[in-house]
């Protein structure tokens, strides 16, 4: 069993605080020392209480899932004898209400663009390469939210 941990940290910074106008700007701390400047989303707390250039839970959720799957990805394709030249994936995802009624993410869309250097899986094993992934992904098993993988333009 491996255990994973972020240190989040917020201050009120001399902030009225009771009036709900205080900034949603925090800090994410890993054991590695990256140091992420996160916030709410402005699409859920309204500017300047967020901070639109900073990272949200949402965004990083999404980009979780995409980079679990993509790091996945990689290693299947190395091993199958393909050496992949460049992967992209513009992944989004779709706030809404659930099955209970509660707002959550219920998709996750990956749109994964691949390049190999020399021969290319045909379409059909990569596309087998992008399910055995999707299985593989720790965070697409540990969801509720159904994320799907669009290939293709």
């Amino acid at each position: 069993m491996a255990v994973y941990t972020a240190t989040v940290r917020w201050e009120r910074g001399g902030q009225k605080f009771s009036d709900g106008k205080f900034s949603r700007g925090h800090v994410w701390e890993f054991d590695g020392g990256a140091r992420i400047a996160a916030s709410s989303s402005p699409h859920l707390v309204r500017l300047p209480y967020s901070v639109a250039e900073n990272v949200d839970p949402e965004e990083a959720f999404v980009a979780s899932a995409s980079s679990c799957h993509m790091l996945f990805f990689l290693f299947l394709a190395q091993k199958a004898g393909f050496v992949v030249e460049n992967y992209r994936d513009d992944a989004e995802g779709i706030m809404g209400q659930n099955e209970e009624g509660r707002m959550a993410m219920t998709r996750i869309r990956l749109q994964p663009k691949v390049q190999y250097a020399g021969s290319a899986p045909d379409p059909a094993a990569e596309a087998a390469l992008h399910h055995k992934a999707h299985e593989a992904c720790f965070i697409s098993n540990s969801v509720k939210t159904r994320i799907k993988t669009l290939l293709g333009d």
